[in-house]
């Protein structure tokens, strides 16, 4: 399903809008929420974030949107103008939050939404670091002998003569097949990731990409928690601000992360439209935890669905961490087990023929 946005327009670009996004918005939003509160016009409180605002590249956003408030336009169309900072999310809450007269306590909600987003986004960032890293170092330490130790056991064992064993001889033409090669590896490396990203980047693409994720051992159970984390604390949020279902399930959707959960509840809204409750569609997916739907099903029977949404959101978040932990834990491990087994079948494969060395030599 193709996905559109809902923000109509010609906009301006922002410079470092993605930086901006995940660094300032949460503190913008809380202080704005903090001023509101203390009964500052909003148009003085968008003034006073202007002149504290020390990101070059948000302060202009932030002084866009207080003139447009000031020129008698809607905080929520005034933030729509800027839609690579303010996502449909955003805007959609502080425009139901506009509404409904509780502006304030909108802009505290969705603050604090937005800094256990960010903690969320950190925590797996850092579980992931660590990994990646030693992946960089074993192959470039592996690339660096075959590139430049390997040769040299090669010219030794020229000398002594006679066949080397097979695991030998393999590396050393792969030794040379680098060597001589090399620009060819990377142009074809620089080709397979431009071609991965330009894929990811269509519809198709992007949901293979994330159906392959979902159902990957380990990595799909963690995946999935994220997504349905996202979801609960999202859904949430937005029927906290008094935004319609049927808009919130269109938002929700863009806002999981993941895009298999995403198109589901998107499509959800048609059958909800014919009366069915959301929770007997979620049922009929293999992606939603089965605690998720029955949750969610009571709070549709009592009349708590955000309650309930909260709930389930808090669940999950502590859900999350735990299987970081234990990800983290486990890779260890098994990184060092790929490292040793990378180093080692290098070092075997240069040692070999010297421990048959008698057979060389002959």
């Amino acid at each position: 399903m193709a996905r559109k946005n809902t923000v109509k327009g010609v906009h301006p670009i922002v410079k470092g809008a993605r930086k901006i996004r995940l660094k300032e918005l949460s503190i913008f939003t809380r202080q704005i929420s903090a001023m509101l509160g203390a009964g500052m016009p909003l148009v003085q409180s968008l003034a006073a974030m202007e002149e504290q605002t020390s990101n070059k590249n948000f302060k202009p956003v932030v002084a866009g949107v207080r003139a447009r408030v000031e020129g008698g336009t809607m905080y929520s169309e005034a933030l729509a103008y800027y839609p690579s900072i303010f996502n449909e999310l955003y805007i959609s809450m502080m425009r139901a939050g506009e509404v409904g007269g509780i502006l304030p306590e909108t802009c505290g909600r969705v603050a604090g939404f937005l800094e256990s987003n960010n903690r969320l986004r950190a925590k797996v960032k850092s579980a992931m670091m660590y990994p990646s890293i030693v992946m960089c170092v074993a192959l470039l330490l592996a690339t660096l002998l075959i590139v430049f130790v390997v040769p040299i056991f090669a010219k030794m064992f020229g000398d002594f003569g006679g066949k080397l064993p097979p695991m030998t001889q393999g590396l050393l033409d792969f030794s040379d097949l680098l060597k001589e090669y090399w620009w060819m590896v990377l142009l074809g490396g620089f080709a397979l990731g431009y071609g991965f990203r330009s894929y990811k980047k269509t519809d198709r693409g992007q949901y293979n990409i994330h159906l392959f994720i979902l159902r990957f051992p380990i990595l799909g159970t963690l995946a999935t928690k994220i997504a349905v984390s996202r979801f609960a604390s999202t859904f949430s949020q937005l029927l906290h601000s008094g935004v319609q279902i049927m808009e919130s399930l269109e938002i929700v959707g863009l806002a999981t992360g993941n895009r298999v959960i995403g198109d589901s509840l998107i499509e959800a809204r048609k059958t909800i439209q014919e009366g069915q409750p959301l929770s007997s569609v979620l049922e009929l997916n293999p992606f939603y935890p089965r605690m998720l739907v029955h949750m969610l099903s009571a709070g549709e029977k009592t009349g708590q669905v955000e309650e309930m949404m909260d709930k389930v959101s808090s669940f999950y978040d502590n859900e999350v961490e735990t299987s970081l932990a234990g990800l983290t834990s486990m890779i260890e491990p098994l990184l060092m087990v790929f490292i040793g087994s990378v180093i080692g079948t290098i070092v075997i494969a240069m040692f070999l023929p010297i421990f048959k060395m008698s057979d060389v030599i002959m």
